[in-house]
């Protein structure tokens, strides 16, 4: 029997959607949906984590980086 991936979750797996939903509401400057940006392929966000964080880092690991790095106050992961 398998165990569902959910049981493995990271305790910051919802990071990066609490950081973004919080930068939306304080700043505001987010929002758009990378298609809606130059056409052709993206690297995307879980890629973007490995790359700048290492080849175990999640995409709730780039929310808390990016909300502890962003400077302002509003947006961090709890």
């Amino acid at each position: 029997m398998a165990v569902p991936a959910a049981a493995f979750a990271a305790d910051n797996s919802n990071c990066w959607g609490v950081v973004t939903s919080q930068r939306a509401v304080a700043i505001g400057d987010v929002g758009e949906h990378a298609s809606s940006f130059a056409p052709g392929a993206r690297l995307g966000l879980a890629n973007v984590a490995k790359l700048v964080l290492g080849p175990d880092a999640t995409l709730g690991d780039l929310g808390e980086a990016l909300g502890a790095a962003d400077a302002f106050e509003a947006t961090h992961c709890p």
